[in-house]
């Protein structure tokens, strides 16, 4: 792989070279078949099972991540992405049998999946070994030479992937670069068959930008304020289990589809605030800070990020649980806040942390001029058991995609798309989603040399004009004439 030492400087040049020798590779019809893809799966799939330890280990020195996190939420979901993808990669290859239209009878027609060729995936440090290693299955899966670039934030992770990967997988054809700017600003000047990033909207700009320069597609998994609207006919003692874990349990709140924000009735808070601060006693302890269930807040940048909004005016006096925070450690206790300022930071930006907003409105109908005055999120939720209310908020949120009682599950199932809309980001994935990522859809239509339409070519008549009119609008009667007339 291409990680760097101590006397090696991966600049410009070697970019070049790295993509050359790939697409010499894939030129040569190395990753095409499916026996050289079903290998490469294999190879992740054992190595997702011989080195879960050291996985497990290298999230805990980027995160502090908790092992049972690591488990469920990284390592168990790539292998059950790559089971998949393998149980269904002869399915996916096969070429798609589609109707031919009565203009060109007699044909055939289908849709052939052929890979883009080389593809570079940029990874994010949230989730340093799942957000990496699935869109890689993604680009193997439809056949395409791959350059994985980990984050440099979550280093641990990123040196086991330049350690381990060549190891289990085809290293003509599949690498890993480490590195930070200056390597991925070498990468991003090469011409890509696909770029694949996952990150932040102000890094995904760039992207785009260096991208349009070679008209070079992109995939962008992005985030968002992803708000959970809750409504006061739930199942309380669930439904806040449920929020809790889907905002501390997903790596303390650095989650893309993590809760952001709630929204209830201003009769309704009290209750909320309540059961929450019960069920955060429960889960964590009464001082949080030492609680090992919890992720850490990745470096010291991010820590002061999360503290500048909770320390703003008139945001500090909001706090109605937690608000601890501990620097040196860099853990920051689960937080509530109430009725936070509508334009204050905490409220414009994405939190991507343990600060935790509760928007309190009149009617929940209100909630929704609030949900759509802000970019379109990754993800939105609604508790209820209100069917009126669940439809009025699947019809009036756009979102990249939602879940009805219930937070962050939907990822889990590898039959739905997994994306971004509009600043939450550009195109899906996820089980044939991602195969599909990577592929390009050819059309083919296939004739012989029978059934010729002598009423197509010229000179044309009114004869002729007639039959190709009636062609057009599905006349049998002019498809009889346009087989058997002779002109």
């Amino acid at each position: 792989m291409e990680g760097k030492t101590s006397n090696e400087v991966f600049n410009r040049e070697k970019a070049e070279a790295t993509v050359k020798e790939l697409r010499q590779s894939f030129r040569a019809g190395k990753t095409k078949t499916y026996e050289w893809r079903a290998a490469q799966l294999e190879g992740i799939a054992r190595l997702i099972k011989e080195k879960e330890s050291e996985i497990t280990q290298a999230l805990r020195s980027d995160l502090a991540k908790p092992e049972m996190e690591s488990y469920l939420h990284e390592i168990s979901l790539a292998k059950s992405a790559c089971l998949f993808a393998l149980k269904n990669l002869k399915k996916w290859m096969k070429p798609e049998k589609v109707p031919a239209a009565i203009t060109t009878f007699p044909s055939s027609a289908q849709i052939v999946s052929e890979p883009l060729g080389v593809v570079l995936v940029i990874s994010a440090w949230n989730y340093p070994f799942l957000l990496s290693i699935d869109p890689v299955i993604g680009a193997i899966v439809a056949g395409n030479a791959v350059v994985l670039k980990p984050s440099e934030i979550a280093p641990a992770t990123s040196e086991l992937f330049a350690k381990i990967l060549p190891e289990y997988v085809d290293s003509s054809c599949i690498k890993v670069v480490e590195g930070g700017v200056p390597e991925t600003t070498a990468l991003l000047e090469q011409k890509w068959d696909k770029i694949f990033y996952t990150g932040n909207g102000k890094v995904g700009r760039i992207v785009m930008a260096a991208a349009a320069k070679n008209l070079t597609p992109v995939s962008l998994e992005l985030g968002g304020k992803s708000p959970v609207l809750v409504d006061s006919d739930v199942n309380l003692k669930v439904a806040v289990k449920r929020i809790a874990v889907g905002k501390w349990g997903c790596n303390n709140g650095q989650a893309c589809i993590a809760p952001d924000y709630i929204i209830t009735t201003k009769s309704f808070a009290p209750q909320l605030v309540e059961a929450l601060k019960v069920t955060l006693e429960r889960f964590y302890g009464k001082n949080p800070l030492e609680s090992a269930d919890l992720s850490r807040i990745v470096n010291l940048n991010h820590f002061k990020h999360l503290t500048d909004m909770l320390d703003e005016e008139n945001v500090s006096d909001k706090i109605v649980c937690g608000g601890q925070t501990d620097e040196k450690q860099l853990k920051i206790a689960p937080t509530l806040l109430l009725d936070v300022p509508h334009d204050s930071l905490i409220m414009k930006n994405e939190i991507f942390g343990p600060l935790l907003p509760i928007v309190t409105v009149d009617k929940l109908e209100d909630s929704f001029e609030i949900i759509n005055s802000m970019s379109k999120p990754l993800a939105a939720y609604v508790f209820t058991k209100n069917k009126k209310l669940e439809q009025e908020f699947l019809s009036n949120v756009s979102a990249g995609g939602i879940l009805v009682n219930d937070v962050a599950l939907h990822l889990a199932n590898l039959y739905l798309p997994f994306g971004g809309v509009g600043e939450s980001g550009i195109g899906a994935y996820h089980g044939k989603f991602s195969f599909d990522a990577f592929s390009h859809k050819k059309a083919v239509l296939s004739r012989g040399f029978a059934g010729e339409a002598g009423a197509r070519y010229p000179p044309y008549t009114p004869e002729k004009q007639w039959i190709l009119k009636g062609l057009i609008n599905g006349s049998i009667v002019a498809l009889f004439l346009a087989l058997f007339k002779r002109f």
